[in-house]
């Protein structure tokens, strides 16, 4: 007997972002998808009609995951700057443990063959910086952060920060140490956010 279907999807997805990690997203076929997982082709088009449909869920699943991740960030005892480090500091511990995800955002399959990934990946990416930008308008009012910024823009600056320095982890095959870069990310991040 088979296992259940939500745990061999789970599987799927697992094999899916391994393989991405490995191979690039290109190169991520159903086949090798499913080599990684231990099945036969055959079976990964009994949970998904595509390459496409695993990879969309995928971004669904890491997307929720790592909100699930963070929430503990957006609200709080202690001061929204703190929350603010702490949550970059979780976010690149996230992705470390997730290597399949730069490779996806940055992929021309990302950019170019899929809308529904890359609506996939825009859904997450607002339901994202909402958060932070709330986040950030409350160091805001509470005099934590310069009062002249814009949470919107000062939240789009931080994630292209972010997004740059996955890319460069990602362009270097994962040879650095993520987690410590949240550090100097925080301290050099930290200085446009000051009140005067």
């Amino acid at each position: 007997m088979g296992k259940p279907t939500e745990t061999r999807r789970a599987e799927i997805i697992l094999g899916a972002l391994s393989a991405a990690a490995d191979l690039g997203l290109g190169a991520a076929t159903t086949q090798a998808i499913a080599d990684r997982v231990g099945i036969g082709q055959s079976t990964i088009f009994r949970h998904y009609k595509s390459r496409d449909e695993i990879f969309a869920a995928a971004i669904e699943s890491i997307g929720a995951n790592m909100l699930r991740a963070l929430e503990p960030y957006f609200s709080g005892g202690d001061s929204a700057a703190v929350r603010l480090k702490e949550m970059i500091h979780a976010q690149l511990i996230f992705v470390s443990n997730n290597r399949g995800l730069p490779r996806i955002l940055f992929s021309d399959s990302l950019h170019i063959d899929s809308p529904i990934l890359k609506q996939n990946v825009q859904r997450v990416m607002r339901n994202y910086s909402s958060r932070v930008v709330q986040l950030v308008q409350e160091g805001i009012e509470a005099g934590e952060f310069d009062k002249q910024l814009d949470p919107t823009e000062t939240v789009r600056y931080l994630m292209m920060l972010i997004q740059g320095l996955l890319m460069r982890w990602s362009l270097f095959d994962f040879n650095f140490d993520l987690e410590a870069e949240a550090a100097p990310l925080w301290d050099f991040f930290s200085r446009i956010l000051k009140a005067e």
